[in-house]
């Protein structure tokens, strides 16, 4: 495929924007549905943005973690689902990069290609001749219904010490599960997958701990700044986008509602001329921006240590994961503010600002995101012990 153009952030951004209106109007559907509607991939794809994170040489444009910050941010302000979405796509689609570049003409040989993926090793793998045989199931597969390729993780059980793996799967090998019955992120169509006895050739593997110590197999992209950061900062960066935008969401929804609200028992006809919706405002848009500075000191770092091609110290990798369970926390607070403020009617399926509170809160629990596990991470490293993870 040949190089394109490729757009500015704000261009991005604003190709995000234009399509408000059409996500907004197909978030109910998805929830339904409990997976993104084909119009809305189709959006997103005619837009660019699941070449974010794809080579140049294959049409992608090699987009910095900031940028996804703001797009990812933009998309969840209109459906959080199709945000979330946006931003988890962008992670397996770079972890293809790492692969070997032949392995990378096969993947990007598809426009608009999706890869889905997980860091979880809950299957295992046997070798075989030219490879391994991988059975097992893999949950909370966000965006497999549209995707083309899978990452999974798999343990590989040679002659000796076991260690986990990461292979890259046609999803046409794999089977898939329709078990995504949530009370968030329904839309987001986070199914389960399995695999029975899939032989996956050698040149799709990859050992774990080697990728996430920054040791890579692709040799057009070593030089490129974005693929030479380590897996757990670019995940973390990566995702951040997505719970701010939400955030952001909840406060258009409770805004466009507030002037035609009263304070039901109250004196007050106006919502918006209450003291307590004031104090409710200013609280949750401070966090909003507090959120924000989180999430952009991640992406920051990230972009720049990319740019600069320099080694990481642990206090900085422990710090991205710190950053991300910031920005979640908040917003999930400025979320959880708003959406009390929002009375009973608030309750429906059609008003926005219930969708984004239960989005935030399905985001807030997942392991990669969890406020309180990010903060001991960084203070157990702060205070001077070892980290009791890989993820890092």
């Amino acid at each position: 495929m040949p190089t394109t153009a490729v757009p500015t952030r704000d261009e991005l951004v604003s190709r995000a924007s234009e399509l408000a209106p059409l996500l907004r109007s197909n978030a109910v559907q998805a929830e339904t549905d409990r997976r993104l509607t084909d119009g809305t991939i189709t959006a997103l794809a005619e837009a660019g943005l699941f070449r974010m994170r794809v080579p140049r040489r294959y049409g992608g444009y090699e987009s910095d973690t900031r940028t996804l910050l703001d797009v990812a941010a933009e998309v969840s302000r209109a459906d959080g689902a199709a945000g979330w979405t946006v931003a988890v796509y962008s992670i397996p689609t770079w972890m293809a990069c790492t692969f070997p570049d032949t392995v990378q003409d096969e993947v990007f040989a598809t426009p608009d290609v999706r890869v889905c993926g997980t860091l979880s090793p809950t299957a295992m793998a046997t070798p075989a001749e030219g490879g391994v045989v991988v059975d097992g199931k893999w949950g909370f597969i966000s965006g497999a219904p549209h995707s083309h390729w899978q990452v999974v993780i798999a343990v590989l059980a040679p002659p000796g010490e076991p260690y986990p793996i990461m292979a890259l799967v046609p999803m046409s090998d794999l089977l898939t599960v329709d078990d995504w019955h949530t009370s968030g992120l329904r839309g987001s169509g986070s199914v389960s997958t399995v695999a029975k006895n899939v032989f996956v050739p050698q040149q799709r593997i990859l050992p774990l701990p080697a990728v996430l110590q920054g040791q890579y197999a692709s040799a057009a992209n070593a030089d490129s700044p974005i693929y030479r950061v380590p897996l757990l900062p670019v995940a973390s960066a990566s995702s951040a986008g997505a719970a701010l935008g939400m955030a952001k969401g909840a406060r258009d929804a409770f805004l466009k509602r507030l002037p035609e609200r009263k304070i039901t028992y109250t004196a007050y006809d106006s919502q918006r001329t209450a003291p307590l919706t004031h104090l409710q405002v200013a609280e949750a848009t401070l966090k909003i921006d507090e959120a924000e500075f989180h999430a952009r000191r991640l992406t920051a770092l990230v972009d720049a240590k990319g740019t600069e091609g320099s080694g990481w110290k642990l206090e900085e990798r422990v710090r991205a994961r710190a950053d991300l369970g910031a920005t979640v926390r908040l917003a999930r607070e400025a979320t959880d503010i708003l959406a009390d403020a929002s009375g009973g009617s608030s309750i429906y399926d059609d008003v926005p600002i219930q969708r984004f509170r239960r989005d935030l809160q399905a985001v807030s629990l997942h392991a990669l995101m969890h406020p309180d596990t990010n903060d001991e991470l960084y203070g157990r490293v702060l205070c001077g012990l070892e980290p009791n993870t890989l993820y890092i």
